[in-house]
């Protein structure tokens, strides 16, 4: 389903005018990464991140096939270009930069657990009591000690690209973050976690899926929208600001405080936060014409077809493909880390070096490892990651099915 323009004219005083009674909620959340160690790669890190990426968008399309009969493609994708001034929360941690994370609340009563909040995937899964591998150190979901925990009846797998696998029961129980709460969330009780979800290479203790539930492999619907259809979120938005300092995820609504300006579009509506990114540009060249783009906060590269990607680095002087580094990957002088941006709605938006560049090779080297990478990941265009979302406030309407950006404050 694609909504025309005239719909999303209509619905853009949504994000300019206040909300009533400014009922959202914020989270504080912060990042986790081991892609670099002290300013240099951790190339067995980013590989796995890859191939991680890889196996998650191949479950994805799996899923929206399954759950809707239909196979996902790329089609065009209508766009509002209109802006205005301003946009119409759980704070985050940074964990060395690759997965964000905030606190959730599970079962009655209550229990706290870390959670990796990741927007290109829609399902909630955490370690269970009965977790006989790879769970140590995680905080362990024990159905039995919740009053509102009933089983499904039902196993789940979430295989990925690296290896990992996610297996266990399904349960439904009472989901709550920042005082919101879903009754009835449907979420995996995990009894194997791969060594990719090990405490040591994985902080949290499970990973919410905010895509749609399309892509779901339990074929539930992901928490945010059942705050939306349980009407405990005055607006059906969700927005993040993923930086170094002062990380949230915000629900119901927007932090004004967070951004400056921003540009509206619609989503594509196909499972995945789905866009239409109207550039990609290195120095002052353009380098990658329209094209579809997944918006993913559980991503932490810009990445895109080989044949894609080699087009992008051939509007980079001196950068030189990798592949003896890993699959994939790209370098570009430490020292003259180019200037590149992203357009969307005819905004265009600029990325940091310091997040474009994701290390130097190895101490001492002169090449640095670039935040822009190939992968097979199907005819979807590209995946946008933290390397760009890191500089942008970024808004998600349930409602609209937009995404929103936004220059952060």
């Amino acid at each position: 389903m694609r909504l025309s323009t005239a719909t999303l004219l209509v619905l853009l005083p949504f994000f300019v005018a206040a909300l009533p009674h400014d009922t959202r909620r914020s989270i504080p959340i912060a990042k986790h990464s081991k892609l670099s160690l002290g300013g240099t790669v951790n190339l067995d890190a980013l590989k796995q991140h890859l191939r991680y990426v890889e196996g998650k968008i191949r479950r994805g399309n799996a899923a929206y096939e399954r759950n809707t009969g239909k196979r996902m493609s790329v089609e065009p994708i209508a766009t509002s270009r209109k802006r205005a001034d301003e946009f119409a929360s759980n704070p985050l941690v940074d964990f060395e930069s690759s997965l964000w994370y905030g606190t959730i609340s599970v079962g009655t009563p209550p229990v706290e657990y870390k959670i990796d909040f990741d927007t290109g995937s829609s399902d909630l899964f955490l370690p269970g009591s009965d977790c006989k591998k790879n769970c140590d150190g995680h905080t362990l979901y024990d159905s039995s000690k919740s009053e509102t925990s009933k089983a499904l009846e039902k196993d789940f797998t979430l295989q990925y690209g690296d290896g990992s696998t996610v297996n266990g029961l399904q349960f439904t129980d009472t989901v709550i973050i920042a005082g919101v709460t879903a009754e009835t969330q449907t979420l995996g009780s995990a009894k194997e976690y791969s060594e990719g979800f090990s405490s040591k290479r994985f902080p949290a203790d499970g990973l919410m899926g905010m895509g749609y539930e399309s892509i779901s492999s339990y074929g539930a619907s992901p928490v945010f929208q059942s705050f939306v259809s349980q009407k405990k979120v005055s607006k059906p938005v969700f927005a993040f600001k993923l930086a170094k300092e002062g990380s949230e995820l915000t629900l119901g609504g927007l932090n004004t405080k967070l951004y400056k300006v921003h540009g509206v579009l619609n989503n594509h509506r196909q499972g995945y936060w789905m866009v239409e990114m109207d550039s990609m540009s290195a120095g002052n060249e353009t380098a990658i014409k329209k094209s579809a783009a997944i918006i993913d906060t559980g991503t932490t590269l810009i990445i895109g077809e080989p044949s894609k990607v080699a087009e992008f680095y051939k509007a980079i002087p001196e950068a030189k493909e990798a592949s003896t580094l890993g699959a994939g990957l790209y370098t570009v002088p430490c020292k003259s880390i180019p200037e590149i941006s992203l357009t969307f709605a005819g905004k265009t938006f600029p990325v940091t070096k310091e997040t474009f560049s994701l290390g130097a090779v190895e101490e001492g080297s002169e090449d640095c490892v670039a935040g822009v990478a190939s992968a097979e990941v199907g005819s979807i265009g590209w995946i946008v990651g933290d390397v760009f979302l890191q500089n942008v406030y970024t808004a998600f309407d349930l409602e609209g099915n937009r995404v929103g950006f936004a220059e952060l404050a």
